[in-house]
């Protein structure tokens, strides 16, 4: 295991851990981690050990929003800033960046194999970055993914209008306010989101939310965006405690009845929570055989 630096295409420094098989390979999976969290999961190290067993290197990074807040360093022609960053002030859309300067990073030091592999916001991060290559028609870096692997993809934004209900216009006004008054680095009232979030980063998930509004899980059966991705797709959520509107095997019924790539895997892992806690061996495996069979 060894730590590896690399930049965002935006500049922005970024670090992660590299669990490497032998003999050497091209193929890796490469983990976007969730809200809140970083490349230092159990879950990681787990589906990492069972990877390398299958001679698959496995890597998970800190993207610009891992942990609640912290301070990212930027360097911009030789000019660096600093500016606060963290899960409570990111602008999803950003982790477009932070994706393709890691499959970037990946492709220089030889691997052709990738797996992109998601948690949780992980997984809104990767769809859209994957529809914004497609729609770039970047034949350089789509043709070395090699596979999705999406665990838990939430609909944020119905989320929100589920727990939030009349309240939340009203959150969205008090954010609007704040950006006409340029304090949109502010938090929001903390009854507005289960942890401290800024002005700016809940109107990504609030409002200015088309980009990411992919998941509709109970309004949409089209599923434009998720259906856009032809590599093998891998999906699963848990049935214990997930983060989803819906029981976990209505959703799994819709996902497989709608979603129209005919290399899929969609199903549960059941008694597992939104975070895999004592099943992440069994999604391990899980993920490996996706990887061998795809």
């Amino acid at each position: 295991m060894q730590k590896i630096d690399f930049l965002a295409t935006d500049g922005v420094f970024l670090n992660g851990l590299l669990y490497e098989s032998t003999p050497k390979t091209k193929n890796i999976i490469l983990a976007i981690h969730g809200m809140a969290s970083n490349c230092l999961k159990k879950r990681d190290e787990i589906i990492a050990q069972n990877a390398n067993k299958a001679n698959i290197d496995y890597f998970c990074f800190n993207n610009r929003g891992s942990d609640l807040v912290k301070y990212i360093k930027k360097d911009i022609n030789g000019k660096k800033e600093k500016k606060i960053g963290g899960t409570s002030y990111e602008d999803v859309l950003e982790g477009y960046e932070d994706i393709v300067g890691a499959i970037l990073k990946l492709k220089e030091m030889g691997y052709q194999n990738i797996y992109l592999q998601g948690h949780s916001l992980g997984c809104t991060k990767i769809v859209y970055t994957y529809n914004k290559l497609k729609k770039q028609e970047n034949k350089y870096l789509l043709e070395n993914i090699k596979g999705i692997i999406l665990l838990s993809l939430i609909d944020i934004p119905s989320t929100l209008k589920f727990y939030l209900k009349d309240t939340l216009d009203i959150y969205i006004q008090i954010a609007k306010q704040k950006e006409k008054e340029g304090k949109l680095l502010e938090l929001m009232p903390k009854e507005a989101f289960i942890h401290p979030i800024s002005c700016k980063t809940f109107l990504r998930y609030a409002k200015d939310n088309q980009e990411i509004d992919f998941a509709k899980y109970g309004e949409d059966t089209k599923f434009e965006e998720i259906n856009n991705i032809t590599k093998p797709l891998f999906m699963r959520w848990g049935n214990n405690n997930e983060m989803i509107l819906q029981e976990a095997e209505k959703l799994v019924e819709i996902m497989n009845q709608y979603i129209t790539n005919p290399n899929k895997d969609i199903a549960i892992l059941k008694d597992a929570n939104h975070s895999y806690t004592r099943k992440e061996e069994i999604l391990a495996k899980q993920i490996i055989k996706f990887i061998n069979n795809s």
